[in-house]
C-alpha cells in the first residue's frame, strides 16, 4: 500500500466517523492533519518518481561512459599498470619498452627482449628564435 493509499484510507475513515470539522476543534485538527498528510504523500511520490528517472539516466550515462573509456583507454594487453607509465618501441628489436617512474628515476631503461640499455634524456632543447631586422 502506497502512502497516498494509506492517506486516502485515513481520510475515508475520518469521513466515516462523521467528524464535525466545522464546530469541533478536534475535527478541524484531524481534517487539517489529513490535508497535510495528502500533500506530504504526493511530495514523496514525486520524489520517488524523480529518483527512479534519475537512476535510469545515471545507468544510461554510465553505459555511455564505459563505451568512451573502452575507446580512449583501449586495453590491448589486459595488463594492469599504474597511470604513471608509458610505452615505446625498442629501436633495436621492436619489442615494447615500459617507461615508468622507476626507469625515469634511474635514467636508464633496458629492453626485456634483447637486453639493450638506453639512457633516458628528458631535457628539452629549445630552438633558438630567429629574428629578422626590420627595414624602415
Amino acid at each position: 500500500m502506497t502512502i497516498s493509499e494509506k492517506v486516502a484510507y485515513l481520510k475515508g475513515l475520518a469521513e466515516g466517523l462523521n467528524l464535525d470539522t466545522e464546530k469541533s476543534k478536534e475535527g478541524k485538527l484531524i481534517s487539517v492533519m489529513i490535508g497535510i498528510l495528502e500533500e506530504v504523500g504526493l511530495s514523496i511520490e514525486d520524489l520517488e518518481e524523480n529518483n527512479r528517472v534519475l537512476g535510469e539516466e545515471i545507468d544510461v550515462l554510465s553505459d555511455d561512459l564505459a563505451d568512451v573509456e573502452s575507446v580512449v583507454f583501449d586495453d590491448e594487453g589486459g595488463e594492469d599498470y599504474d597511470d604513471d607509465w608509458f610505452e615505446m618501441e625498442c629501436p633495436t628489436c621492436g619489442e615494447p619498452l615500459l617507461i615508468d617512474e622507476e626507469a625515469l628515476a634511474a635514467g636508464v631503461v633496458q629492453c626485456p627482449d634483447c637486453g639493450t640499455k638506453y639512457s633516458l634524456d628528458l631535457s628539452e632543447d629549445e630552438p633558438e628564435e630567429e629574428t629578422e631586422d626590420e627595414e624602415d
